[in-house]
């Protein structure tokens, strides 16, 4: 595996979590991809159904963003895997998130695991595919 590839989308990869992180709707647009790609942009969101298309993908982070006051990733796990111009990243996302409910903030967490499916175009690193899924606690699991 090329390391300079490696490098590239594992860069591409923190740019996507740091769009969100800072809440920041220019930066996570640039993430994507775009031009003939733009209809192959799909992405899943924990608990929602398929997006397809950029423009769907990109309204959904404008309204979580608009929804989230604070939130930070910690990921764990994370492995990547180059095929030419495509790239698989996996990783579990921990999160941290914050709520100003009645009567201040609210820290709360949770786990995701995510599959982040990135493609080459023009030389540079664009997110086709984002698949979060919730991981239910230990707890959860041995109440079922």
């Amino acid at each position: 595996m090329n390391r300079a590839d490696l490098a590239e989308v594992e860069e591409a990869n923190a740019e996507f979590y740091a769009a969100f992180e800072n809440g920041d709707l220019d930066r996570m647009s640039a993430v994507w991809a775009d031009g003939p790609y733009a209809a192959a942009v799909g992405c899943v969101h924990p608990g929602w159904p398929l997006l397809r298309g950029r423009e769907e993908v990109l309204r959904s982070w404008a309204l979580i963003m608009a929804n989230t006051p604070y939130i930070q990733f910690v990921l764990t796990g994370v492995r990547t895997e180059i095929f030419g111009d495509q790239a698989l990243v996996t990783c579990e996302e921990n999160i941290i998130t914050a709520d100003d409910g009645a009567g201040g903030s609210v820290l709360a967490g949770g786990s995701v695991v995510a599959t982040n499916l990135f493609l080459r175009v023009d030389g540079q690193w664009r997110l086709l595919h984002h698949h979060g899924s919730p991981v239910l606690s230990q707890g959860e699991d041995e109440e079922q």
